[in-house]
């Protein structure tokens, strides 16, 4: 007997090519995939924001947004892909995916040409070691959003606790941290001392 399993079940690292339909910002933009239009939130990378609903527009937003939609309207091919340690879609149900446009990755593009930064980084996501060096290149040279920065630790990449806040915190502290240690350690070694 044979089966025939329906052209739209995907394995999750398989590529899949759609078609473009509609800008967003720089970091969205929206596909037909399988005959339906569907908002794809790009996987792992976040560009400063041009439409949020709360938030102004802020610096390079545009530049992002028209690289984007730029790269997107002149492809060839578009093709997503899922990450297998990522889930399909986010809280506002929309995709996240990797997005090659003409067998280039969009999201390596974007942090090369300083228009993103990693962030969003709930699994241990395919191309993110390779993102990596792009945007630490990017932050050395001080490209795009990287001009104005003094702190090379000023990327934030949000983990899945969004303890992000807590870590800098502590490791903005070191010395503080030491210090307590130090005090803490002395007093243990004295009652041990007269303990004996």
């Amino acid at each position: 007997m044979v089966f025939f399993l329906p052209s739209f079940v995907y394995a999750d690292d398989e590529k899949i090519e759609v078609t473009f339909s509609k800008c967003v910002d720089g970091d969205t933009a929206k596909f037909k995939i399988n005959d339906e239009i569907k908002s794809v939130r790009f996987l792992a990378i976040d560009t400063p924001e041009t439409v949020h609903p709360t938030k102004k527009e802020e610096k390079f937003g545009k530049e992002a947004s028209n690289y984007t939609c730029d790269k997107l309207k002149n492809a060839k091919k578009i093709v997503i892909e899922y990450d297998e340690n990522s889930t399909k879609t986010d809280k506002y149900d929309r995709v996240l995916a990797w997005v090659f446009v003409d067998d280039i990755l969009l999201q390596e593009k974007l942090i090369e040409n300083g228009y993103a930064k990693l962030a969003y980084l709930y699994g241990d996501y395919k191309y993110v070691d390779k993102l990596k060096i792009k945007e630490e290149t990017a932050k050395n040279n001080r490209i795009g959003i990287w001009q104005e920065t003094d702190d090379k630790s000023n990327s934030k990449v949000e983990d899945s606790n969004g303890d992000y806040n807590k870590i800098k915190k502590i490791i903005g502290n070191q010395d503080e941290i030491y210090k307590k240690l130090v005090k803490i350690a002395k007093k243990v070694l004295k009652k041990l001392e007269n303990m004996l």
